[in-house]
């Protein structure tokens, strides 16, 4: 079926773009790798709030699983719930013009209705053949980011507690055993 409805044109489109999401994910891996290794290293604070001019950003705990959840029912959403707006807006963007362009909903309403074959003569196979990579790379991503802001907020606040409500002189009893001796 894929290479029935496949257009070579937007193959050709659709592979550079691929291949550069390939290598800016891993560059951007990398990198952030190396700013957590020194972060961590400094023990360097955080940024846990901020406003800009596109958005209101805090840092707190979150349920990946809900996170999840909002995309499977309408990609952006999961991002939107742990405030990545540009993200969130360019998922919903792609996301409205892929049901718009494949007829994806007309389609379900004529399935839903028994008509089977006008469903299929309506839809358009080559917009619908982009809609999963927008759904699991959204819930994918919302799913993931939250898991790492969860993991930024437990550091955080292990860190803000230590700094004020830590006495300097506080040993933790590692082996209780060796120091009594």
């Amino acid at each position: 079926m894929a290479k029935e409805v496949l257009e070579p044109r937007w193959l050709l489109l659709y592979i550079p773009v691929y291949i550069y999401g390939i290598w800016d994910s891993y560059r951007t891996s990398v990198d952030l790798n190396k700013v957590f290794i020194l972060s961590e290293r400094e023990n360097s604070d955080f940024i846990n709030f901020q406003i800009t001019s596109l958005e209101i950003n805090y840092l707190d705990k979150r349920k990946p699983w809900v996170a999840a959840m909002w995309s499977f029912f309408m990609p952006g959403t999961g991002q939107l719930y742990i405030h990545r707006i540009v993200v969130a807006a360019f998922i919903v963007t792609w996301a409205v013009v892929i049901v718009y362009y494949s007829h994806f909903l007309q389609a379900v309403h004529y399935l839903v209705l028994g008509d089977i074959g006008y469903a299929n003569d309506i839809v358009n196979k080559e917009w619908l053949m982009f809609l999963p990579s927008v759904y699991f790379f959204s819930m994918y991503d919302a799913y993931v980011n939250t898991v790492e802001n969860n993991k930024l907020f437990d550091n955080e606040q292990s860190n803000f507690l230590k700094k004020k409500y830590q006495d300097r002189n506080f040993r933790l009893p590692l082996n209780p055993e060796k120091r009594d001796r």
